[in-house]
């Protein structure tokens, strides 16, 4: 799978927001859940990938997304959610957004 097969979309809420992926020929949607604590400081909660797309980097082009646009935001993101930890550990060069 490339880049370019994975398509995700940002939906905004006045307290919550989330990014939704989807992969090309697939039914299936993946998403991460983030809650504002205010305009500089979300809080990512969830991630969910279903099975259908488990072992494909869908979940870590979701968080990748998470993390270019805080960081173009000046947004900083506190990584509630476990995988989202987990790819904190394994990015150190996103300890600028991450609180």
């Amino acid at each position: 799978m490339s880049r370019s097969d994975v398509e995700i979309r940002f939906e905004d809420g006045a307290s919550k927001a989330r990014y939704v992926a989807r992969v090309e020929g697939m039914a299936d949607v993946a998403e991460l859940t983030v809650s504002k604590m205010s305009d500089a400081t979300w809080i990512a909660d969830h991630t969910g990938v279903p099975d259908s797309m488990r072992g494909m980097g869908v979940g870590e082009a979701l968080v990748r997304h998470l993390i270019e646009d805080s960081r173009a935001a000046g947004r900083k993101i506190v990584p509630l959610c476990p995988f989202v930890r987990a790819q904190a550990r394994r990015h150190p060069d996103w300890a600028d957004v991450l609180g």
